[in-house]
């Protein structure tokens, strides 16, 4: 790659779309840290809220740095895995529910044909909600499942939350996830792509409504020790404060709060779990081998050979071969 090209890839990252959502989310991080400053400080100082921003506990902790590590591997290697985008799979099973749906009802041209306003806001709205119960779905399936639980539990296993956290994602959960992601709201364009002809998603000022959601979920902030709530709203966005409670270590706080964007999938489901207000929450696994998880090969290669050992298990169970001792977690 000569200089050229590396400027081109830097300015393509580097574009105005990017630059806004990038500026958006550091907006919404700092009003966020001002707010829940503001609620608990009994005396204010730019000091002070820097210190309640970045407390040096938190930013020091082995769990942040691992954070910080991961989060830098994961940028650097991801391109070289071709994990396949989302879309792809939406794209994919979009496109086989359009042929299968219009051989079975006869439907060979879009019955609504161009989309006007309408149309495109309420195809918004029903994606959002497929791509919402699906990431619900899958969510809640990583936690019974102790299959996905090993990857899952890389997310897990932050010990301080410190707002890349939310990357804390092993690759191979990500692909799973987004292959997972491609079926309902795949089915739910394809069936839009029999209604109107190239539907498309709203923007507000330009950014795609998906961006607009993922700053709205607030994904950053809720990763983070800021417990920011929604008030009345609660009943259908889900607040940070609510999401910080699922990564709590408490019993009675087990496999609550599921959501991503809405909040009435838990509600609807029996799972939801509403915090006292400024709750605390001590974040983290209760494994024994939970330090093992602050290094790189414990979020990379320690969650793969674990899964690798319950694999074995189950085959050696299925083929009525005697479990072997345990010497370890």
């Amino acid at each position: 790659m000569d200089v050229a090209d590396f400027i081109q890839r830097i300015a393509a990252k580097l574009s105005g779309e990017n630059l806004l959502a990038a500026g958006l989310l550091f907006a919404t991080a700092l009003i966020c840290a001002l707010i829940a400053y503001l609620r608990t400080a009994e005396k204010y100082s730019f000091a002070e809220f820097f210190e309640f921003a970045l407390p040096r506990e938190v930013m020091t902790h082995p769990s942040a740095r691992a954070d910080l590590l991961f989060y830098v591997t994961r940028k650097a290697i991801m391109p070289f895995l071709l994990i396949p985008a989302g879309v792809t799979f939406v794209v994919a099973v979009g496109y086989a529910t359009n042929r299968v749906l219009g051989a079975l009802f006869g439907i060979d041209q879009p019955i609504l044909g161009e989309p006007g306003p309408v149309t495109v806001v309420v195809f918004t709205a029903t994606m959002l909600l497929a791509y919402d119960l699906s990431y619900y779905l899958y969510h809640t399936a990583q936690h019974r499942y102790p299959f996905l639980w090993e990857l899952h539990k890389v997310h897990h296993s932050a010990e301080v939350m410190v707002g890349i956290t939310k990357d804390r994602v092993h690759p191979l959960d990500e692909l799973m996830n987004r292959a997972w992601d491609g079926v309902i709201p795949g089915i739910c364009f394809g069936i839009w792509s029999l209604l109107a002809l190239n539907p498309v998603e709203l923007t507000v000022f330009g950014i795609n409504v998906y961006i607009m959601r993922n700053i709205l979920m607030m994904d950053f902030v809720r990763h983070t020790h800021f417990k920011i709530s929604f008030g009345r709203l609660n009943t259908i966005i889900l607040c940070p404060h609510w999401h910080q409670l699922h990564h709590s270590t408490a019993p009675e706080h087990y496999d609550k709060n599921f959501g991503l964007l809405f909040s009435f999938w838990d509600r609807v489901f029996g799972t939801l779990c509403i915090p006292k207000p400024n709750e605390d929450f001590k974040f983290g696994l209760v494994d024994r081998d939970v330090a093992d998880y602050q290094s790189l090969s414990g979020l990379y290669v320690l969650p793969l050979k674990k899964m690798g050992r319950r694999i074995a298990r189950q085959v050696r169970r299925l083929r009525g071969v005697p479990a072997q001792p345990r010497s370890g977690a």
